[in-house]
């Protein structure tokens, strides 16, 4: 029978992963316990795998990996070691889903049960998962269910036992009415598509008129993780086609702002061969927490989206940049790429009148990118605003007709 992961140090946190396995056993489960403690030896717990056989795996000593250097080197070393270790028992079909538990830990723990594909359960519990800090460790681009331990992991208590109480149910839950992701087929009718608040009305009407052709639309929020995400599952082969519409997370890298694609964003589909649309969807603007806009960007032209986001607009000479660099990501495509660049606005505010109305700038970004585009990519304008529902239909036709060309 498939085991329940668990990852946590046990030199801080036995006890307490001790109870949670009990409670899975309990359920009907069985646990496969792995210790990514580095100094100590576990307390009160016996793991399935220790922190000796994980250094071991990694090509080291357990003594050689506490004396790198630095604890941050050391819990880097060990995170790549139960990753790996991780993957290599689910793809062996061992593991049927995975927990992490504790602080420092939660994160290595997180890492590893990353590698459990979509529909895969995955369960984080932390002190630290209260919305005061950071998610992306602990979620990064899969379906993670982040649990506030409310207590730190520090003992055995009422409070603590009933989080991990229903933790181990939540699992038993998901292991018996849980949905695993579908693999894909050679005939797969699913398009995946790129949005953001600002692209909503154009990018629904795509998805209308795809299902109308008798596809289905998975549509991602581009926040830098939306993004990178679809990229993911492109690579899975889960998509006929891509639709990407909301192209922002290239330019938040340039400038540090929130919603940071990363170093791909833009290239998988091109690597292989998946037809796509592309649009410049909001790539006029940064997203910024209204508090963490640097100095030197407060005096540029801003839309209040909400209490929580700013959007910055773009320069000239960044909207140059960012021509450039859409192109150079796109690289030479192995399967059909059209290109479609609306000349009335690539964001909501950018309308006349509206604060990021920028024509000059956004000419030239056009140029750039017809400059810097490979021949093999076709590339249009349209008289059109980014959000204009006839604009999103017409991706849409375009995207069939790569899809499916007329003989």
């Amino acid at each position: 029978m498939p085991k329940i992961v668990i990852v946590a140090t046990l030199d801080t946190k036995g006890p307490e992963v001790a109870y949670l396995r009990d409670r899975l056993i309990e359920l009907g489960l069985e646990a496969l316990v792995v210790d990514v403690g580095i100094i100590g030896e576990p307390v009160g717990i016996v793991p399935d795998v220790s922190h000796a056989a994980l250094a071991e795996r990694g090509g080291m000593t357990l003594a050689e990996l506490q004396g790198v250097g630095s604890r941050g080197q050391a819990v880097e070393l060990m995170r790549d070691f139960v990753v790996g270790y991780v993957r290599e028992r689910y793809e062996a079909g061992e593991v049927a889903g995975g927990i992490s538990l504790g602080g420092v830990g939660s994160v290595m723990g997180a890492a590893a049960i990353q590698e459990l594909p979509i529909g895969v359960p995955k369960i984080v519990v932390a002190p630290t998962a209260s919305g005061h800090h950071e998610f992306g460790p602990y979620v990064g681009l899969k379906d993670v269910f982040v649990v506030h331990s409310v207590v730190d992991i520090l003992g055995l208590n009422p409070v603590l036992t009933t989080v991990l109480d229903n933790v181990a149910a939540a699992m038993r839950g998901m292991i018996d009415r849980g949905s695993r992701l579908p693999q894909p087929t050679p005939a797969g009718r699913s398009i995946a598509a790129t949005m953001l608040g600002n692209t909503t009305t154009a990018v629904g009407a795509a998805r209308d008129l795809l299902g109308r052709s008798g596809y289905e639309t998975v549509v991602f929020h581009s926040n830098g993780v939306g993004g990178p995400a679809m990229e993911e599952l492109i690579a899975q082969g889960q998509f006929a086609g891509v639709l990407d519409y909301t192209t922002n997370e290239i330019y938040d890298p340039m400038v540090g702002g929130i919603h940071d694609g990363g170093s791909d964003r833009l290239t998988v589909a091109s690597k292989l061969g998946v037809p796509q649309v592309l649009v410049p969807g909001c790539i006029d603007f940064s997203v910024w927490a209204p508090t963490s806009i640097p100095d030197h960007m407060r005096d540029r032209p801003r839309y209040e989206h909400n209490p929580e986001y700013t959007l910055i607009r773009a320069t000239h000479e960044e909207k140059a940049a960012l021509g450039r660099l859409f192109a150079e990501r796109l690289g030479v495509p192995q399967g059909p790429a059209h290109i479609i660049v609306p000349t009335q606005g690539l964001s909501l505010p950018a309308v006349p009148g509206g604060v990021f109305w920028d024509p000059e700038g956004d000419a030239r970004f056009l140029k750039e990118l017809r400059k810097h585009l490979p021949s093999q990519i076709s590339i249009e304008t349209v008289d059109l605003h980014i959000n204009d529902p006839r604009l999103g239909e017409l991706a849409a036709e375009r995207l069939l007709a790569l899809i499916e060309p007329a003989d």
